[in-house]
C-alpha cells in the first residue's frame, strides 16, 4: 500500500482474472426502460466468474478488495466508483443474495442513495410511508403519528432487499463482482498488504481490504472482534404478496403485547412486510422449513388482530425467515478499532445493531459514502494518507454508531416488557401521553453531499 500514490487509473480498474477467463456479462443486471413498479420485471441472473486450474494458487494483485456483496459492500463499491476509484467485490454465494424480506429506510438512507445516484430509480418502485399507528394486542389504537407533522423533510419507505441489491449492482462496471468467492484465510504481509485466500485456492494480494461481510464477519473475527451478542429476543419476518393489490394505508402499523410485538408496513402496491418479535432465553435452533415457520409465527399472535394473520398466510415461502437479534457495543478503549493496518470494516461487520430504530441499513449506507470519500482523497497521496483516512473514518463514525446501537437495544428491551403492570403503564400513559416522534427521529438527520456531479441532494 505504500505505493498507492503511484497507481494509475487502469490499475485501479484492474480485474481479478485476465479477459480470457472472465464469465461475468457486461452488467450484473439489466433493467427495462420503465421504472414503474412491476412484479414481473425481467432480470438476468448474474453469471459467476470462474478460475482455471492453472491459476489456482497464483497471487493476483488488487488495489481495493471488498468482502461481501450485501448492502454495505455494494454501496461502498458504487460510492468508490462514482469517485473514480475501482474495486473488486468478493461474494461467497453464487449470485446476489436476493431472498429475504425488506428493510425500512428513513431520510438518512435516502440521502445516501440520492448521493450515489440510485434514489430516484428506487422511489418509483416503493410507497412513501406517511405515518405510524400503534395498537394494543386487542386492536385498540394507542397513538398515531404523521411523519411530516413531526419533520417536513422526513422520508420513509420500506424497500425490498432484493431490488436494492440489484439496483446497486447494476451501477458497477463489468466484472466488478466475483461470486462463489468464499474467504478461507486472511494474512498480513510484511509490507502492510493483505493476502486473501479463497476456498477454491485463489489468492489475492490487496492494498486495501474492506470487510462488508455481515454480522458473522470473518474479517472482523480476524481483526479481533468478538461475536455479536444475543439480546434475548428473536424475530419472524416475511413479505406478504397481494397479486390483486394490497389493501393497507401507507403507514407503519405496530401491535404491542406482553413480551411480544408485531408490525406490518406496505412496501409496494402488491407487497406488505411484516415481523413478529418475541422473547426467548436462547437463539434456539435454526429453522428453514417455511411451513413450520408460518405455523410458529401464527401461533404467537393467534388471538391478535386478524390482518397480521392474513398477511402471514399470503407470504411466499422464500421470504419468511426466523432470526435471533444480536448487536455489538463498541466500547471505547475496549473494542478493537474499525481498522487494522489497511483492513477496515463497514456496516454490520463492524457495528451490528438490533432493528428497533430501523437504522442498520441506513448506517451501513452512511459508512459507505464516508469511507469512499476518505479513501478517494487518500489514494492521491501515499500510505500514511490511507492509514489516516481509515482512522478518520472511525473517529467520524464511532460517535454516531455507538449511541445508536445502545439506543436500539434499549428501545427493543422496553418494548419487550412482560410485566402486566409495566405494559399497562406503557400502553395507557407512556405511548398515548409522553412519546413525541420528533425527538425519536432526530438520529435520521444526516448531511450527504452528492458523489455525482450535477446531482443535488
Amino acid at each position: 500500500m505504500a505505493t498507492i500514490a503511484s497507481l494509475s487509473p487502469p490499475f485501479l480498474n484492474s480485474s481479478l482474472f485476465p479477459p480470457s477467463s472472465h464469465k461475468l456479462h457486461s452488467r450484473a443486471f439489466e433493467y427495462p426502460n420503465s421504472c414503474s413498479w412491476s412484479d414481473n420485471r425481467t432480470r438476468t441472473k448474474p453469471i459467476c466468474a470462474s478460475i482455471t486450474k492453472s491459476e489456482v494458487g497464483v497471487i493476483r494483485k488488487e488495489d481495493i478488495v471488498i468482502v461481501g456483496a450485501g448492502i454495505a459492500g455494494l454501496a461502498t463499491a458504487v460510492s468508490l466508483h462514482r469517485l473514480g476509484v475501482g474495486s473488486l467485490v468478493l461474494e461467497q454465494a453464487d449470485s446476489l443474495r436476493t431472498g429475504g424480506t425488506s428493510l425500512t429506510l428513513f431520510k438518512n438512507g435516502w440521502r445516501v442513495l440520492d448521493a450515489i445516484g440510485v434514489g430516484s430509480e428506487l422511489r418509483t418502485q416503493f410507497l412513501e410511508i406517511q405515518g405510524m399507528s400503534i395498537k394494543s394486542e386487542d386492536g385498540r389504537e394507542l397513538r398515531s403519528f404523521k411523519f411530516k407533522d413531526e419533520d417536513e423533510s422526513q422520508e420513509v419507505r420500506a424497500v425490498e432487499r432484493r431490488i436494492l441489491l440489484e439496483t446497486l449492482a447494476s451501477q458497477l462496471p463489468p466484472e466488478s463482482v466475483h461470486f462463489s468467492s468464499k474467504l478461507a484465510n486472511i494474512e498480513a504481509t510484511a509490507d502492510g498488504e493483505t493476502i486473501l485466500e479463497l476456498v477454491d485456492g485463489t489468492r489475492l494480494q490487496a492494498k486495501i481490504v474492506i470487510g462488508c461481510d455481515g454480522i458473522r464477519s470473518p474479517v472482523a473475527k480476524w481483526m479481533g472482534f468478538s461475536e455479536p451478542k444475543y439480546v434475548g429476543h428473536c424475530a419472524y419476518r416475511g413479505l406478504g404478496y397481494y397479486p390483486n393489490g394490497q389493501p393497507f394505508e401507507p403507514k407503519v402499523n405496530y401491535i404491542y403485547g406482553r413480551g411480544l410485538r408485531a408490525g406490518y408496513v406496505p412496501v409496494s402496491p402488491t407487497r406488505v412486510y411484516w415481523f413478529i418479535c418475541f422473547n426467548n432465553p436462547s437463539p434456539g435452533p435454526k429453522i428453514t422449513d417455511p411451513v413450520l415457520l408460518k405455523k410458529q409465527a401464527k401461533d404467537l399472535v393467534r388471538n391478535w388482530p386478524s390482518e397480521i394473520l392474513n398477511i402471514i398466510d399470503l407470504t411466499p415461502d422464500d421470504t419468511i425467515i426466523r432470526t435471533p437479534l444480536v448487536d455489538r457495543w463498541l466500547w471505547p478503549a475496549v473494542s478493537p478499532p474499525a481498522s487494522t493496518g489497511r483492513v477496515v470494516l463497514v456496516g454490520d461487520a463492524w457495528h451490528p445493531m438490533t432493528p428497533n430504530l430501523g437504522q442498520g441499513a441506513c448506517c451501513a449506507l452512511e459508512d459507505a459514502v464516508i469511507l469512499a470519500r476518505k479513501l478517494a482523497n487518500a489514494t492521491k497521496s501515499g500510505n500514511a494518507s490511507v492509514l489516516d483516512a481509515l482512522r478518520s473514518y472511525e473517529s467520524e463514525r464511532w460517535p454516531r454508531i455507538f449511541p445508536l446501537t445502545i439506543r436500539a437495544n434499549l428501545v427493543g428491551s422496553l418494548l419487550q416488557w412482560e410485566n402486566p403492570v409495566v405494559c399497562s403503564v406503557r400502553n395507557n400513559v407512556v405511548i398515548p401521553k409522553l412519546v413525541r416522534l420528533g425527538p425519536v427521529l432526530e438520529h435520521t438527520n444526516f448531511d450527504c453531499e452528492p458523489l455525482i456531479q450535477g446531482i443535488k441532494v
